[in-house]
């Protein structure tokens, strides 16, 4: 796949820790890759990295903090990466409430560091910075948001993102004339297996069905674009890919969302959740006094137009994928590594499609 560019490549990845960064480790190795990840332990109990034992399946771990500059270019350094894909964050709305400067400083601060440590490797030809659909100012219009759309948001987290793209912009133009190709990358609420983060949506659905108590939705009516996890991740391959062969043309924001038809409410996703599983309750709990946005949706014309990107699930699909896997977690039934990667390939024949992902 995506030309075979990331086979025998050394791949840098922050956060492999998290949710989405421990699937993106499953598959660059899948793909042939060294992988060095970097990142604090996991928050989670239980977490995806520790259940399917990801710090052996990959070339390095290391637990540390992108914001102990030494360290971090210390590991990129050592391990001398032709790429860098940085998902490390603090990636909650809510939280950011309660630790707004925790969440500017590894956000913000974090990703300096991260970009500084890449300039300093003079190994590294690309960068792929993972954001949030949430770094645009929402003025929660009908229509999902373009690129060149103004940066903004309402909370601390929203708000720090925008400053990663803002700062990602000013950093290319200022540091990377004869540097690494630097790209950003937007996605929406991403769901999938093996995410227990609190105060999402799946999750809390998982947690009530497996605890047998009411599943509490705050926002039923709130609108977001929702995708299976491995639909951003084949974006943010398919960028590095983009970026490794062909260089800085492909060096700009871009947004890897849903078709319009799984931009869906709160409430409908829920039901689905349900549906997909066989049991479960969802009532409206109190309203949440922390400001959450209505409405967001992402516009991918862009993605489709110069990547030649385009989603493979509807969200129907990405729902039923997920619930699957966690039926088959907490049922105790199956090997889950090798469950998610049965997972990673079917979604690996999906694309086959399309010529854009080059597999051969």
């Amino acid at each position: 796949m995506f030309n075979n560019i990331y086979k025998g490549k050394k791949v840098f990845l922050t956060g492999h820790t998290g949710f989405k960064g421990s699937w993106l480790a499953l598959w660059l190795t899948r793909l042939g890759a060294e992988v060095c990840g970097y990142a604090l332990e996991p928050n989670t109990t239980p977490s995806l990295f520790k259940e399917l034992e990801i710090q052996n399946r990959i070339t390095k771990s290391i637990i540390g903090d992108i914001l102990d500059t030494e360290k971090l270019e210390r590991a990129m350094l050592d391990f001398e990466p032709d790429i860098v894909f940085h998902l490390a964050a603090q990636p909650l709305v809510r939280l950011s409430y309660s630790e707004p400067v925790m969440t500017y400083k590894t956000n913000v601060i974090g990703t300096l560091n991260v970009l500084e440590a890449a300039r300093k490797c003079l190994s590294v030809k690309a960068f792929v910075n993972v954001t949030t659909d949430k770094c645009y100012e929402n003025k929660e219009i009908n229509r999902g948001y373009r690129e060149d759309e103004p940066m903004g948001g309402y909370d601390m987290y929203s708000s720090s993102k925008g400053c990663v793209e803002i700062m990602s912009s000013s950093y290319r133009r200022s540091f990377l004339k004869d540097g690494y190709a630097l790209a950003t990358a937007r996605a929406g609420n991403v769901i999938g297996g093996g995410d227990w983060a609190l105060d999402r949506l799946i999750p809390d659905c998982i947690r009530g069905i497996n605890e047998g108590i009411d599943i509490e939705i705050r926002n039923p009516v709130a609108v977001r674009p929702w995708q299976h996890v491995l639909e951003p991740l084949s974006g943010y391959l398919l960028l590095g890919q983009k970026l490794l062969d062909e260089g800085k043309q492909y060096a700009d924001g871009f947004n890897f969302g849903p078709n319009e038809d799984s931009v869906l409410t709160v409430a409908e996703v829920a039901k689905k959740v349900t549906e997909f599983y066989g049991k479960g309750n969802v009532v409206v709990g109190e309203k949440s006094p922390l400001h959450e946005a209505g409405l967001l949706m992402l516009n991918i014309e862009k993605a489709e137009k110069i990547l030649g990107w385009t989603p493979a699930y509807n969200a129907d699909k990405a729902i039923k994928e997920t619930v699957e896997w966690y039926k088959h977690f907490y049922e105790k039934d199956t090997d889950m590594y090798e469950y998610t990667i049965e997972q990673i390939k079917n979604y690996e024949e999906s694309i086959k499609w399309n010529k854009n992902y080059a597999i051969r």
